[in-house]
């Protein structure tokens, strides 16, 4: 059962890793690129972007590391692993705010920004700051989880 619990875990650091670059990659390029962009050009690319995303390499990731997570939380009392409790209770909590941030806030701006297609510039105005900045909440979320995770496997010296 140890060795469920540690390759449990492996796969939540990768999961978190994948979707915490996700996000800091929007954060520190997709946003400021787009940023640039006329009024029609952004909301278009994000329509696209959030139509495109919705795969199921995005969700492997977006719901792995959470899941994952707290899988590995689960598996620490049930397999006898020794160290890391904190680090992981800490990397679940903060993945599943992630999770939480994406479903309650930014999935409903996207959806917001489909439904109306009258005035490109009233759009974005509505959209992008909120969503830059609730989408650095998520960067910060999904990687200090990340880091939280590692410190799980480090303290387990695993």
């Amino acid at each position: 059962m140890v060795i469920v619990s540690k390759a449990v875990l492996v796969a939540a650091v990768v999961a978190a890793g994948l979707i915490a670059g996700l996000f800091y990659a929007y954060t520190v390029s997709v946003m400021p690129g787009l940023a640039h962009a006329d009024d029609h050009t952004f909301v278009t690319a994000m329509r696209r972007i959030n139509e495109a995303i919705l795969n199921g390499w995005f969700m492997l990731s977006f719901l792995g590391a959470p899941l994952l997570a707290v899988a590995a939380v689960v598996l620490h009392f049930t397999s006898g692993a020794q160290g890391g409790l904190l680090w992981l209770v800490a990397g679940a909590a903060l993945l599943v705010a992630m999770m939480l941030v994406t479903g309650a806030i930014n999935v409903p701006m996207n959806n917001a920004l489909t439904a109306d297609t009258v005035d490109f510039a009233a759009l974005r105005a509505r959209f992008e700051q909120p969503w830059v900045r609730w989408n650095l909440v998520r960067t910060v979320l999904s990687a200090t989880g990340f880091g939280c995770l590692v410190g799980a496997v480090v303290s387990r010296g695993a």
